[in-house]
């Protein structure tokens, strides 16, 4: 089975003051078999990156942020993610 991992973070364009990143991991067929989130202090792809690599130093991006904007006017960027076997 082939599962696809990525990172997820936002613009807290709302206001709601819950700053995060989230890690979805999914299946070939696009279901998803897991997800986590952790805070962040800031929106977007930089800090993503920054707390990233302290709450999970074994996971790295493996591709570029890739923006969009949710049907509710949220700004996300998605990316690709692997963790670094030892």
């Amino acid at each position: 089975m082939s599962e696809r991992t990525t990172l997820m973070c936002y613009n807290d364009n709302h206001g709601y003051g819950w700053r995060h990143v989230d890690l979805f991991v999914h299946d070939a067929e696009g279901r998803e078999l897991e997800w986590v989130h952790w805070q962040v202090p800031a929106d977007g792809p930089d800090a993503a990156d920054e707390v990233t690599a302290r709450v999970e130093p074994l996971l790295r991006r493996t591709s570029e942020w890739r923006h969009g904007v949710s049907a509710g006017g949220v700004d996300f960027w998605e990316a690709d993610a692997a963790w670094v076997e030892q």
